[in-house]
């Protein structure tokens, strides 16, 4: 970490400052600063190395509106994001572990955000903010809801209702499976969510497997024919079957109307 600012240093932070940049790209000082563009690629790795600015990706970094004490800052987490997917014109909703955590599912914290979105697919990271970015077809956003951070950024995620159809859909990404199925049985004994809005939100986003495996859940809880029904109408016949827990024996009961061999204990 620098002890003390150089004067490129203080000039880069006067004039970011100045203009209420918070995010500065290469090329945007060479002109004010009267610097070479070797000069401003060095001043910008610098900065980035000693946790002053962060980087996004190669040619975009973020910049603090004030640098705090000990000179060290680091950008949240939402900021982060909704910088890197601004840059792209995308659009994404944090989901998965992070939404789980949001809506009291689970209580682990976990160590990177992920997020559905419409641009990228992979690991990043932002500074010392680490991203899962799970890249997908533009329909399979949405139902979604905003919230306001402290500092003043908004934040997209998936709707307590989408969360729980992910928690089927996206099993094995998220490791949350058979989780999900309590979670869904628990939020709809305290009508937090409603049978008919977890049918909607089935047929909209997920595939044939989910609608399966929410078929024989929801008959499970006594849900009302008509929206069995629904999702049945989604499936075409077939004599194939799935189990109920992926990665456990496919041995139990076998539900022929979903096609699902239910090998649990429930």
């Amino acid at each position: 970490m620098k002890k003390k600012l150089g004067q490129l240093e203080t000039q880069f932070f006067a004039y970011v400052q100045m203009r209420q940049w918070r995010t500065v790209r290469t090329g945007a000082l060479t002109g004010p600063l009267r610097l070479t563009a070797l000069q401003e690629r060095k001043l910008f790795s610098r900065l980035a190395r000693a946790g002053m600015i962060a980087r996004v990706r190669r040619g975009l970094y973020l910049a603090p509106p004030r640098l705090p004490l000990g000179g060290r800052w680091n950008p949240g987490e939402i900021l982060a994001l909704n910088t890197l997917i601004e840059d792209r014109g995308g659009r994404y909703q944090i989901c998965g572990p992070n939404a789980f955590n949001r809506y009291g599912f689970d209580e682990q914290v976990p160590n990177r955000v992920y997020a559905y979105n419409n641009r990228i697919s992979g690991e990043r990271t932002v500074g010392p903010v680490e991203l899962m970015l799970i890249k997908v077809a533009d329909e399979r956003l949405g139902n979604t809801e905003t919230v306001e951070t402290k500092e003043g950024v908004t934040a997209v995620y998936s709707s307590r209702v989408r969360t729980l159809l992910d928690s089927v859909y996206d099993w094995s990404r998220f490791n949350s499976l058979p989780r999900g199925y309590e979670w869904i049985r628990k939020e709809l004994a305290a009508k937090k969510v409603g049978p008919a809005e977890l049918v909607d939100v089935t047929l909209q986003y997920g595939d044939k497997g989910t609608i399966r495996r929410m078929g024989v859940l929801l008959e499970r809880e006594g849900v009302e024919t008509a929206l069995l029904r629904k999702l049945e109408r989604a499936l075409n016949p077939s004599t194939s079957q799935i189990p109920w827990i992926p990665g456990c024996p496919k041995r139990g009961t076998v539900n022929r109307r979903w096609g699902v061999v239910v090998n649990d204990k429930a």
